[in-house]
């Protein structure tokens, strides 16, 4: 029985790709000192494992904060737009979801 070469150009399935591995950017900046002391103590605290990854960690949470802020307003501006007869069907379905859900037990899996 002969063994086949490995051809470098066949994807190995165990290998990440390329469109798999985050890819980080790099940011030279600076910043205010007690901001470099916060992400420094969330990486002392093993918060974060480098001041790159707290940097990381500090901005999802801003985007977080962010997003739910738009899906907020976005939200008050469509219930705010909605003629009245739309208005009582949202609040028809809103009981009936109500309803549905004191029914459900969300601890069975």
């Amino acid at each position: 029985m002969s063994r086949r070469p490995i051809d470098p150009y066949i994807e190995d399935s165990l290998s990440p790709k390329i469109a798999d591995v985050p890819q980080r950017k790099k940011l030279s900046t600076t910043i205010g000192a007690s901001n470099y002391a916060y992400l420094h103590n969330m990486v002392k605290a093993g918060r974060a494992e480098s001041v790159g990854q707290a940097v990381d960690k500090a901005v999802e949470i801003a985007r977080r904060l962010d997003n739910r802020a738009t899906l907020e307003r976005q939200t008050t501006a469509y219930f705010k737009g909605l003629t009245s007869k739309a208005a009582v069907e949202e609040t028809d379905l809103e009981d009936v979801l109500n309803a549905a859900s004191q029914e459900m037990d969300f601890d069975q899996p």
